[in-house]
């Protein structure tokens, strides 16, 4: 059958109807909070529907004096605002801080008349922030001069990007993340803009599906690698395996020669790489795959072991086989690990940041928060809100907590966040993409820390083995 123009407006206006239908169902009565810790409930999966539940929070954006909601000893305020789509954001060595603005590539091709509504259903769901769009893809430098919490300066550092998100810096070289690509520009410290041309240290699979096209980077402890995530091709692989080569993986690259191989795999959507401060292991954020109900796969953070294999797309959580992939591979579910800590189903968890070294007050000053962008495909709400897990010896030993809430007013959203970062003074810093704004979350007392510390600077190395 050809999929036409007219067969995909038949889609979406059925679409429609079926979306406001689920949307006014009464919500079920799981108890999401099941779905969290090392060992989530999961039931049995749904493989019958043909669409899946549907709740779409449309974006409304932030009012003049409104902002997200913090308990007691914490206070929220806006670091930056008029940003157009901040993906995630970066604090460098001299406290400066880099908010990194993108939007999807264009020109990816619909093969299913599911991707024209979930296409319909993502501008939806990602709006604008109330206004006019602008220009995205470019890299905004913020400095905090006087490190009082107020962002003094503001300069656009690079425009003009492919689909940018994750960055590092290390030895006067920026390396930008793009959505086929790392690049490695030159720069040093305090420079307000960069005027010579990169270098391509080492390609990323790109297009032309691109159906995961964030790529989150990390530097290592001792500064020798990078690490690049990688989103799977598809859903559940309904493109075929070879379109998923090298991808829902996390790479190693080499800084000095741009080589690169594979350092785990199995994770369908991995994002907020991030190396904990005192063990110098690697964790990540991944959401999980759709379609098989609402309350299945829940998202999860986990540390990354190298060479370790998630699932993805023969199983979940281990052994759990998902009956959609063909041909069936059972050698590597056998393989398959279970993630650490699961965050519940749909939250789609993109940023993560451990408070270690941070001006965080008790109880959030040993543990990690997540953004959970907020969920789309389920019949209620789920994520749309900063979480913290507490940590104890480097691994999480806790419920989440809620902690930054508010993106969502009953139906609509104010704002979704994505990346997370620690800044110069250690607040926390949240890249709200659908309000285009950059949230300062800090200590009510005022604490700081005494000095900067760097995005790529706050993990030591891990000890000798």
């Amino acid at each position: 059958m050809t999929f036409t123009a007219n067969s995909a407006r038949l889609v979406l206006a059925v679409s429609c109807t079926l979306v406001l239908a689920t949307a006014g169902e009464a919500q079920d009565d799981f108890d999401t909070l099941s779905q969290t810790g090392p060992d989530p409930v999961l039931p049995e999966p749904d493989y019958i529907s043909l669409w899946p539940q549907l709740k779409v929070a449309e974006v409304v954006g932030w009012s003049e004096g409104q902002t997200p909601n913090v308990p007691d000893g914490l206070t929220i305020t806006a670091y930056a605002r008029d940003l157009v789509n901040p993906r995630t954001v970066h604090t460098l060595p001299n406290g400066d801080v880099l908010a990194v603005q993108s939007r999807a590539p264009e020109g990816k091709p619909k093969s299913r008349p599911k991707d024209f509504v979930r296409g319909w259903i993502m501008a939806m769901a990602h709006g604008g922030g109330g206004g006019a769009q602008k220009e995205s893809n470019l890299i905004t430098l913020l400095r905090d001069t006087d490190r009082d919490g107020t962002v003094d300066e503001r300069s656009d550092l690079l425009t003009g990007l492919d689909s940018p998100f994750g960055v590092a810096w290390i030895d006067d070289t920026l390396y930008v993340a793009e959505s086929g690509a790392v690049l490695a520009y030159p720069y040093v410290l305090g420079q307000t803009e960069i005027t010579e041309a990169p270098r391509v240290l080492t390609p990323l699979p790109g297009g032309p599906i691109n159906h995961h096209w964030t790529k989150d980077l990390a530097l290592s402890p001792d500064g020798r690698l990078l690490y690049a995530s990688v989103g799977s091709n598809s859903n559940i692989a309904e493109n075929g395996m070879e379109a998923e080569k090298r991808r829902a993986a996390i790479l190693e690259i080499d800084r000095a020669t741009g080589a690169s191989r594979v350092y785990a795999s199995g994770l369908r959507n991995p994002n907020g790489l991030t190396f904990h401060p005192e063990t110098g292991v690697l964790w990540t954020v991944v959401n999980e795959r759709d379609e098989l109900g609402p309350n299945l796969v829940p998202d999860y953070m986990t540390s990354v072991q190298e060479g370790a294999f998630y699932g993805w797309p023969y199983s979940y959580y281990g052994e759990h086989v998902d009956r959609r992939v063909r041909p069936k591979r059972p050698d590597m579910v056998e393989k398959a690990i279970a993630p650490d800590y699961a965050l519940s189903s749909h939250v789609a968890a993109l940023g993560l940041a451990f408070t270690e070294g941070s001006a965080m007050p008790a109880p959030y000053d040993n543990g990690a928060f997540v953004g959970e962008h907020g969920s789309w495909n389920r019949n209620h709400f789920n994520g749309y809100k900063v979480v913290y897990v507490p940590f104890e010896n480097g691994s999480p030993a806790g419920k989440p907590q809620d902690v930054v809430t508010g993106f969502l007013d009953g139906d609509v959203a104010r704002g979704r966040p994505v990346g997370l970062g620690i800044d110069g003074t250690g607040a926390l810093l949240i890249a709200d993409d659908a309000g285009n704004t950059v949230w300062r979350v800090a200590p009510a007392d005022g604490a700081v820390i005494d000095a900067p510390v760097g995005t790529d600077m706050r993990a030591s190395a891990p000890p000798m083995q």
